[in-house]
């Protein structure tokens, strides 16, 4: 069975056991202590998570690793983790639901990366930038940043929610209008006008919200259990 490529320290999957027994699911952006706090309030069995609580490798579980592995076994919940799989999912993926929420007739995947697995989506909008802007903010429900280095009027858009203003140079090469994704680096300012193309900030967050919102649903929907999404902007 081919495994979805991810960075090393993802570890996609269940990444803390809790009850043999789920009836109630919390869904989240984030595995932080916050996050956590709240599952457990709201009578959570299971808290599903876009970043979870392994990233750096092996380290002593002190400070805040402690705290947080200690409240999931000692509650009782189980967390369960799903990185870049939920980025590219055509279905549940979050490129794809912002795509599709702000209207975006998606043809097909641009650029590939993480061996192999493609995860941003590009397709077709006919709208001017200010328009693309103001239906960016609307699907985000917040701000959204413009740096207007492509045409006025835009016909083709590529979405990667998150930090992922690093992968400019593929919507580059793609020929599109305007790229959108969550946050990137000072210097993609100046890449983008150099570059002639649309660059859309709209959070690491606020862009990366749908994909655990419709993985719960989907589970509610198959087995009968409840869900609810728990709401911790970072403003970033």
């Amino acid at each position: 069975m081919q495994t979805h490529p991810d960075y090393s320290g993802a570890l996609n999957g269940l990444q803390v056991e809790g009850r043999a027994e789920v009836g109630h699911v919390c869904a989240a952006v984030d595995a932080s202590e916050a996050a956590i706090e709240e599952a457990i309030r709201r009578n959570a069995d299971l808290l599903i998570v876009h970043h979870g609580i392994f990233w750096e490798g092996q380290k002593p579980i002190t400070g805040r690793r402690y705290r947080k592995l200690a409240r999931l076994i000692e509650s009782g919940l189980a967390l369960y983790s799903v990185h870049l799989p939920l980025d590219s999912h055509p279905e549940v993926g979050n490129c794809a639901l912002l795509a599709r929420r702000m209207g975006v007739d998606i043809r097909g995947p641009f650029g590939v990366s993480h061996g192999g697995v493609q995860i941003r989506w590009w397709g077709a909008m006919e709208c001017d930038r200010m328009q693309l802007k103001a239906i960016l903010e609307n699907a985000v429900d917040g701000p959204a940043r413009l740096i207007p280095g492509g045409p006025d009027q835009i016909r083709t858009v590529g979405v990667v929610t998150g930090a992922a203003g690093s992968m400019m140079g593929e919507a580059v090469k793609a020929g599109l209008d305007a790229y959108i994704t969550g946050e990137g680096n000072h210097h993609t300012y100046a890449e983008a006008l150099e570059d002639r193309i649309n660059l859309y900030y709209a959070g690491h967050y606020a862009t990366e919200t749908f994909g655990v919102k419709a993985l719960a649903e989907h589970l509610a929907a198959s087995f009968g259990v409840t869900w609810e999404f728990i709401d911790l902007p970072s403003g970033l």
